[in-house]
C-alpha cells in the first residue's frame, strides 16, 4: 500500500506539494520535534488504484495516516528534503478527503440509530452552528527525553507525542511517561513543544428548522439537543 500511495501522490501532484512544505521547514531556522503535512486525498481515485488502500482511508483513517507518514518519511530521507528530521515519528500527517460517497452510512446524525460511536473514520455532518468559542492553544505535538543521563533515550527524537483526532489533551502532555527501555520517568522539552489552534463549536441538527416552522404534527414528538465540535 505504501507504493500505491506513493504513486497517487505522484499523479495527484501532492508529492509536489510536499516537497515544497519540506522546503519550507529546511529553509527555516526553527528546530522542530514535529513536521505536520496535510494532504488531500480523492477517496475514489485511490480505490481504483487500490480498493484495500481506498478502504483504509474511508474506514480506517488512522491506520491509513500511518501509510503516508511511512512514506513521506522514506521521500524525506531519500531526496534529502529535510536535514533536522531524524524519525519517522516526528512527521505528523493529516489526511483530507475531497469528497465522500454519496451514501447514507457515510453521513452522521445524531438523531438516527445506531450511532456507531466507537467508528474513528470519515463522516459528513451537517448543522446549524448556534454558539462558537473563542480561538485558543492546544499541544499538537511534544518531545519527551529520559531522565537518566545514562539512558540512550536521554538524548535525540526517540519519544515524540503526537495529537491524534479524538484525543484529548492528557494524551499528549503529561507527567507519568516513563522509559520503555530503563522505565525512569520522561520529562517534556519544552524547547520543542508544537502548539496548534483549537475551537469549540456547539451545533444542532438541521432538522430544527422543521420544527420551528410551527407545523403541528401528532405522529412526531421529539427533543433537539446540542452536540459540541472541535475545530483544530
Amino acid at each position: 500500500m505504501r507504493e500505491i500511495a506513493l504513486v497517487y501522490l505522484d499523479r495527484s501532484g501532492g508529492l509536489q506539494k510536499f516537497v515544497r512544505d519540506c522546503k519550507k521547514y529546511n529553509d527555516s531556522k526553527q528546530s522542530y520535534a514535529v513536521y505536520r503535512f496535510i494532504i488531500s486525498i480523492n477517496p475514489s481515485d485511490i480505490a481504483e488504484l487500490d480498493a484495500t488502500l481506498g478502504n483504509h482511508i474511508l474506514h480506517k483513517p488512522l491506520q491509513a495516516a500511518q501509510i503516508f507518514q511511512s512514506v513521506c518519511f522514506i521521500a524525506v530521507k531519500t531526496l534529502a528534503l529535510i536535514d533536522q528530521l531524524q524519525t519517522e515519528a516526528q512527521i505528523s500527517v493529516l489526511l483530507k478527503p475531497t469528497h465522500l460517497p454519496p451514501l447514507p452510512s457515510y453521513i452522521l446524525s445524531l438523531s438516527a440509530f445506531p450511532f456507531h460511536y466507537a467508528s474513528q473514520r470519515f463522516y459528513t455532518s451537517e448543522g446549524i452552528v448556534i454558539a462558537m468559542g473563542t480561538v485558543t492553544k492546544y499541544t499538537l505535538g511534544a518531545r519527551f527525553l529520559c531522565t537518566e543521563e545514562t539512558c540512550p533515550f536521554s538524548e535525540g527524537f526517540r519519544y515524540i507525542r503526537v495529537h491524534v483526532p479524538g484525543a484529548t489533551e492528557s494524551a499528549t502532555v503529561r507527567n507519568d511517561f516513563v522509559c520503555s527501555l530503563c522505565s525512569s520517568p520522561l520529562r517534556e522539552d519544552m524547547k520543542f513543544r508544537v502548539l496548534g489552534d483549537k475551537q469549540i463549536v456547539e451545533m444542532i441538527d438541521a432538522k430544527v428548522l422543521n420544527a420551528l416552522k410551527g407545523y403541528a404534527n401528532d405522529k412526531s414528538h421529539f427533543r433537539i439537543q446540542t452536540f459540541t465540535v472541535f475545530l483544530r
